[in-house]
């Protein structure tokens, strides 16, 4: 079984968190193709059994883009392409699993069904996370076979606030901000979307998310479950 992983991208150790989710997926009999490159790494997808897109890669023009980024955006941004769409379409028509961690959400802001296909979407100038930092509460707040049989743990992560979601996701896991009152915010997800299953997991900051059992669990399950197993 083969897994098309798309890395890399700013602000992220990509590397580093990537090599835990190649360890996960071998665990699972996954092989890992790793591309840094968005169209190659699309390019590679039909057969693949699964696409993880552990990645920041966007076009850095949005509007409500920080000017951080807007400066870098001639060099590091990153515009989609009908061959790319057609792609994902095909890969979820053949019964493809799509696994989206953390910054997944963020990406792709040119191309408005990807955010339909992963189940939520970064809103420049509206979502938001606190610095990482403090420990966070992870509670389970649906009924999954990525979550069943699981208790509440805690985690060194951000929590991403205040997606643009759709209409039928439900969090299974869910925390409050850091700091703040505010609502808790969904962490994951699991759907059925043009004919394949998705997953987005917004926790994966950095290598040691991974190194709690609870977490490392679920993305086991997530990669059993987006693959039909």
């Amino acid at each position: 079984m083969r897994a098309v992983v798309l890395s890399g991208g700013l602000t992220h150790d990509f590397p580093a968190t990537t090599a835990c989710l190649t360890d996960l997926l071998a665990e699972q009999g996954v092989t890992a193709e790793v591309y840094t490159d968005v169209d190659a790494a699309f390019r590679a997808l039909p057969g693949a059994a699964l696409l993880v897109v552990n990645a920041l890669r966007w076009t850095m023009t949005s509007p409500g883009t920080p000017e951080r980024y807007r400066v870098q955006a001639e060099k590091e941004g990153v515009r989609t392409s009908p061959a790319i769409h057609e792609a994902l379409t095909a890969h979820l028509a053949a019964g493809g699993g799509l696994l989206g961690i953390h910054t997944a959400s963020i990406c792709f802001d040119d191309w408005p069904e990807w955010g339909t296909a992963l189940g939520g979407a970064w809103v420049w100038g509206r979502s938001n996370h606190p610095p990482i930092g403090p420990t966070v509460t992870v509670r389970v707040a649906g009924e999954h076979p990525l979550v069943d049989g699981l208790d509440e743990f805690t985690i060194v992560d951000e929590v991403y606030g205040d997606l643009a979601l759709q209409p039928d996701v439900t969090g299974l896991l869910t925390a409050r901000q850091p700091g703040t009152d505010g609502p808790a915010q969904p962490l994951l997800w699991a759907r059925e979307y043009g004919g394949g299953r998705v997953v987005y997991d917004a926790l994966g900051h950095h290598p040691p998310s991974y190194e709690v059992p609870e977490h490392r669990e679920i993305v086991r399950r997530a990669i059993r479950w987006v693959t039909g197993r």
